[in-house]
């Protein structure tokens, strides 16, 4: 047999005199003269320069990847020794990385 259903506790989640789906209508002093309620967060405006994508991020992104690669399979099949070309081509191929989420 199946334990008897717990009751949880409800109650009202949208404030008294709204419908789902409608948003906040709350009598408030902050309320400008559309009855949309004022945020205390300041969004500061984009400038032209936060839209506009630099040119040389794409270009400098393949390069430092391309590099990287190029480095390591030059390690790797044994041309240069020690582990400092690795170190390299891996900071190189990561640079890389982190310059592909600056490209917008």
């Amino acid at each position: 047999m199946a334990p008897p259903k717990r009751k949880t506790g409800g109650g009202r989640v949208t404030p008294k005199g709204t419908r789902p789906g409608e948003g906040q209508r709350i009598a408030n002093p902050e309320e400008n003269e559309r009855g949309v309620h004022t945020s205390s967060r300041y969004t500061p405006p984009v400038t032209s320069e936060m839209r506009e994508p630099k040119p040389w991020i794409p270009v400098l992104m393949l390069v430092l990847l391309g590099l990287g690669m190029v480095i390591i399979i030059v390690r790797n099949l044994g041309l240069v020794d020690g582990n400092w070309p690795l170190f390299i081509g891996l900071g190189c191929f990561l640079g890389g990385l982190y310059t592909a989420t600056k490209w917008r």
